[in-house]
């Protein structure tokens, strides 16, 4: 094995099927078609009603008004077209959203009371729980993931490629693809890490785009962070 220079990067890959479907394994199956999938609003929304707090559920409130007013999100929620086609028979956290956002921007009520996605606090994260305070970036993580399961219920022998064509993944989750490559050989080398979001720094960036481009910047390893090359 060589000890050598080499220079690292990273790129975003989202819209899996679309984009990367060269790379990587294509789906063998789209769960739900992207041509479906509408960026912006299908519907005029005037703001929806308030959320009260039933003892610390700060963190979570925030979390669903986030949901709420995330457009592509909204319009599936509000066509109700998950609920239409859900055989479960437990608790699902997609149902739960689904009516909470039609109850939020349909509501005439000026707040109204999410208990029923408070009550089920538990099975969204095991360390939540009614009355005790919570990290809303946390909550999100859980939140998300849960959907994403829901999405994915009884489809467990769907491979990875199909699995991140739900609507949740292509909402939400995309692909970071870390590429090393050698100075010495030009060996490169190349792996995938799905992401639910990323540590940007924005104090020392003038915009978000510019934080983009700056986490993923090439790198060069040298001196004691050298990597030893096997090509």
């Amino acid at each position: 094995m060589l000890l050598c220079n080499s220079i690292v990067s990273s790129v975003f890959k989202w819209h899996f099927p679309a984009v990367i479907a060269e790379e990587m394994a294509p789906p063998q199956s789209i769960l739900y078609p992207p041509e479906k999938i509408y960026m912006e609003w299908q519907q005029r929304q005037r703001a929806g009603a308030g959320l009260g707090n039933l003892g610390n559920t700060c963190f979570l409130n925030s979390v669903l008004q986030c949901l709420t007013y995330t457009p592509p999100l909204a319009n599936y929620l509000l066509s109700q077209e998950h609920s239409q086609s859900c055989h479960r028979r437990d608790f699902c956290l997609m149902c739960s959203m689904e009516a909470h956002v039609n109850e939020a921007l349909r509501s005439s009520d000026s707040t109204i009371q999410p208990w029923a996605i408070v009550r089920a606090l538990t099975r969204i994260g095991k360390d939540f729980m009614l009355g005790k305070q919570g990290s809303a970036r946390q909550c999100l993580h859980r939140t998300i993931n849960t959907m994403q399961r829901n999405c994915l219920s009884r489809r467990s022998r769907l491979d990875i490629a199909s699995r991140s064509t739900t609507i949740v993944h292509q909402i939400f989750m995309g692909y970071l693809r870390s590429r090393v490559v050698c100075l010495s050989c030009s060996a490169v080398s190349t792996s995938y890490r799905s992401f639910l979001d990323i540590p940007l720094d924005i104090k020392a960036a003038s915009s978000v785009p510019a934080a983009l481009e700056d986490f993923v910047k090439p790198q060069q390893l040298d001196g004691e962070n050298c990597i030893q090359c096997s090509k």
